[in-house]
């Protein structure tokens, strides 16, 4: 009975020692470490040879020092993709996501590795279509309108002297010496000279000498001001405010930076799936604007030869900051960040962002 308790004793324990080895074994062997992505030229490419783009080397950079195990996890959009870090569906993501007030109460964010700015990007119009479309403006309405203003003005003071001692030539009293007068006034502004009307009175010759001599600065300056308003300019000259974004139809990609931007400012606009989508919604739609982050609008632009028909505008909304992103309270950062930081002051790193840039 001894004998047969000690032999199963000693079963027992050998069990458990295999357990307990078999435990160590696996909680020894490397972690598989999932990162979440979603197709974000020229950040995350995907092709048939795999993943590419900014983020995906420099993070590739990054793991050389790490020497983690890894799997990239591909989202359908990248309001998907911020709900799966949010949720710990993945352990994070390498995709370019910028750095916001709001999306940090929900997720973690590491040091940022690239520097980018919301852009505006807007369809070329053609230059007869402008200047047609500002001969409409109020700019050019207010100009004109003042222009006609000052000439009535001296054209009346000549006829009040000439109306009795001149009126063949100015049409003695009532609205029709105005008129000649106003005529009058035109003919010499414009130094045409025709020679029909001319002032005969001292005081009629003293407000022409004095007409003569304003109106070479009248008329430069207001013609200035008419060439300006006829002059095809960028949109980029009409926005000096966020604000003023909400006179025009504007688009933008769901759940990116720029659309916080926007709901933040309560700008109304439309939204599109990615970077592609919102290109493709610009070329159907020609006079609405698309908000987005810079190098990827660049980039988009390019990869479709549309340079002679898109043109991103040199006024940029805000900066943005780009860095992977973490769970809330993942302790994955703490160990990811040192590393990046120390990657970020690499030649290597140097020749990577001018090559994308």
């Amino acid at each position: 009975m001894m004998k047969s308790m000690k032999l199963g004793l000693v079963c027992l324990i050998t069990l458990l020692s295999f357990q307990l080895k078999a435990q160590d074994s696996i909680s020894s062997s490397p972690k598989k470490y999932s990162i979440g992505i979603t197709e974000t030229p020229p950040f995350v490419e995907k092709s048939a040879q795999g993943v590419s783009g900014l983020s995906i080397e420099s993070w590739e950079m990054v793991n050389q020092q790490l020497g983690w195990d890894y799997e990239y996890k591909e989202y359908e959009s990248l309001a998907d993709l911020l709900l799966a870090v949010e949720k710990g569906e993945v352990d994070f993501s390498v995709n370019p996501i910028t750095v916001t007030d709001k999306r940090m109460e929900n997720i973690n964010f590491s040091q940022p590795y690239f520097i980018s700015q919301t852009a505006i990007a807007q369809i070329k119009k053609s230059n007869a279509w402008a200047v047609v479309k500002n001969l409409w403006s109020w700019k050019f309405i207010s100009a004109l309108l003042i222009l006609i203003g000052v000439i009535f003005i001296f054209g009346f003071l000549v006829w009040l002297f000439e109306r009795k001692k001149n009126a063949k030539e100015f049409g003695g009293e009532g609205f029709s010496g105005v008129k000649e007068g106003f005529w009058w006034s035109a003919v010499t502004m414009t130094t045409v000279g025709y020679g029909d009307r001319s002032p005969r009175t001292t005081g009629g010759r003293i407000i022409a000498l004095i007409w003569m001599f304003m109106a070479v600065i009248i008329i430069s300056s207001l013609t200035a001001s008419i060439a300006s308003a006829l002059t095809v300019e960028s949109i980029n000259n009409e926005i000096s405010s966020v604000a003023e974004l909400d006179r025009f139809n504007v688009v933008s990609v769901r759940s990116s930076s720029s659309q916080e931007f926007l709901n933040l400012y309560k700008i109304k606009h439309e939204e599109v799936k990615d970077g592609v989508s919102g290109i493709a919604y610009l070329l159907n739609h020609p006079d609405d604007l698309l908000i987005y982050d810079l190098p990827i609008l660049n980039y988009e632009i390019e990869q479709q030869n549309l340079q002679d028909d898109i043109q991103v505008l040199e006024k940029t909304l805000k900066k943005d900051y780009f860095s992977y992103s973490f769970p809330k309270d993942s302790d994955l950062i703490d160990q990811v960040d040192p590393v990046l930081i120390s990657a970020m002051k690499t030649m290597e790193w140097s020749r990577l962002m001018k090559n994308y840039n």
